[in-house]
């Protein structure tokens, strides 16, 4: 028990791992004396009620948290800085030490409890060297640290990234309609995968037809290829330049996803974009794309102001209600379906989600629920479907 004690507080690459919560019970554990049987058992209850809490298996348990670690040397892997002949040895004298430590079954603190009917977790050999080097030959598909437990992210006030813990499930195979658009999107992010020429991505349409569902849907979809999404405010766009820094040095793909961007046309959030889009003395990331989404398609609230004076004024005007837009290196129309695309639509939602009734009844009253809902176009066929689902309707 000395000797785990003083492996677990030697540690430092992976000193973060100490401050979980069932780590830090750990250590409580293995420096309590053995013959005070009080504190003995409350410290051993302490760190069962904690693991249990995340796992069942301590090895694996302990695993997690080693591959989740963001560290010096994933720094010195992605950064470059850093001493090699330093941080190498330090790493694997860590990583066997940590599989040593994986082999804690609390079989002792038992004994001397005499009590055999304590609570117990399983472990199992893991060689942690091998699996830890393994995984840093993966790191620009599974990542590290936050980036290895999850995939989508948005940004708090200060600009540091938050994990949305319960993303949108949204799936690429629950949508219908708009294959075409959509396909384009989609080649557009694989070429992002795969280090080829991508571009950044307007998606411009009327309200409901999915053009949000489709970011998101394309964040799930390829997260198991090492792509990330971080959604942002359109107050936060002061806070891309720093976000670009950070990301550049990472070896995952990353699409940041701004939903409804809409402009004031003295909005001086839209001239800040602009440079961010064209690009200022930093070169541009190639991992990193921004996909936006508007109902406008210039992005920009226009008003009759905005056409009047001389024709050299407007001119100017117009031209630069056009010059965000077209910075967008791929603009996609999500329009407002027709009859035929909305019946198509709602009949492949109510196939899915199992509602026998005959084909004509179904459209007659999808169409009767668009007129009442203003209009067709798919958030309105899935609304409807649920209504209908539910017996609502």
């Amino acid at each position: 028990m000395e000797t785990l004690y003083r492996d677990l507080n030697s540690l430092v690459i992976f000193r973060h791992i100490l401050q979980a919560a069932p780590m830090q019970n750990l250590l409580k554990l293995l420096a309590c004396p053995q013959d005070n049987a009080d504190a003995l058992c409350g410290a051993y209850a302490d760190f069962a009620a904690e693991l249990l809490a995340e796992d069942c298996n301590f090895s694996r348990y302990l695993l997690r948290l080693v591959l989740e670690d963001e560290n010096i040397y994933t720094r010195y892997k992605t950064t470059g800085e850093g001493d090699a002949q330093v941080l190498d040895p330090l790493l694997n004298r860590e990583l066997n030490l940590l599989s040593r430590a994986a082999a804690f079954g609390g079989s002792t603190q038992r004994a001397a409890l005499g009590d055999p009917t304590l609570a117990a977790w399983q472990t199992e050999p893991l060689d942690f060297y091998k699996i830890y080097h393994e995984r840093l030959g993966e790191m620009s598909t599974k990542g590290f640290g936050i980036f290895a437990k999850y995939h989508m992210f948005m940004l708090d006030d200060a600009g540091a990234l938050v994990p949305i813990k319960n993303p949108d499930p949204q799936k690429l195979s629950e949508l219908f309609g708009y294959e075409r658009e959509r396909g384009k999107i989609i080649a557009n992010t694989k070429a992002l995968l795969e280090g080829k020429p991508a571009n950044n991505v307007l998606l411009y349409g009327d309200a409901g037809t999915g053009k949000s569902s489709t970011v998101k849907a394309i964040g799930n979809e390829f997260a198991k290829d090492g792509l990330r999404l971080v959604e942002l405010k359109k107050n936060q766009l002061y806070l891309i330049p720093g976000l670009l820094d950070t990301l550049a040095v990472n070896p995952l793909k990353f699409i940041l996803f701004i939903d409804d961007l809409t402009f004031a046309s003295d909005d001086r959030d839209f001239c800040a974009l602009k440079a961010i889009l064209e690009g200022g003395v930093s070169s541009r990331s190639n991992n990193v794309l921004i996909y936006a989404t508007s109902n406008h398609r210039h992005m920009i609230k226009e008003t009759n102001a905005d056409r009047q004076g001389d024709e050299i004024s407007i001119t100017d005007k117009l031209q630069e209600i056009v010059s965000l837009s077209a910075r967008f290196g791929l603009t996609i129309t999500f329009s407002r379906p027709d009859k035929m695309l909305y019946s198509d639509i709602v009949v492949h939602l109510a196939r899915e989600a199992g509602i026998d009734l005959d084909e004509d009844t179904l459209i007659v009253r999808a169409e009767a629920h668009a007129i009442r809902s203003g209009g067709r176009n798919p958030r309105t066929a899935k609304q409807f479907v649920d209504l209908l689902a539910a017996g609502v309707v």
